[in-house]
């Protein structure tokens, strides 16, 4: 069912922890299924990730999703790091099973969530960022009550 880099991630998960007085903090989650990432950054002058942590509650894929996605944007400047997508991530990872492709998207959102962060508190734009949903399910009431 899983990849062998998704276990690896789920039982060896790297940068778990927070970082005091982070640059950025991004917190989202997913009500359908209960999963919440809460991603730490630290990023530098120059813009670049210096350090990267996550606390994830929630399951095995949650946890290898955000294991994952701290490992990617580590070493990288913030306008590189917006471009880490939920497929980037499932790429990185050897893929998910399809009911697990949420995790993915809540690791992106939880990058986006910690830069939004990180540009509010220096008064900055990051060309590209938008605000980011706290709960990655948000409007999708309405859009099913359009069918």
């Amino acid at each position: 069912m899983y990849t062998e880099k998704v276990m690896d991630h789920f039982e060896h998960p790297r940068n778990v922890g927070e970082i005091e007085n982070a640059s950025g903090v991004g917190t989202v989650g997913n009500a359908k299924c209960g999963d919440i990432m809460r991603m730490y950054l630290d990023i530098d002058e120059d813009g670049i990730i210096r350090d990267c942590k996550f606390k994830t509650f929630g399951c095995g894929a949650a946890v290898a999703t955000s294991s994952m996605a701290t490992e990617l944007v580590k070493g990288k400047n913030v306008q590189d790091a917006l471009l880490v997508t939920n497929k980037a991530v499932m790429e990185a990872l050897d893929g998910l099973p399809p009911v697990k492709v949420h995790c993915s998207l809540l690791a992106e959102e939880a990058i986006h969530a910690a830069l939004w962060d990180y540009a509010g508190k220096h008064g900055i734009e990051i060309e590209g960022l938008v605000k980011p949903k706290s709960d990655i399910h948000e409007g999708e009431e309405a859009e099913e009550e359009e069918y």
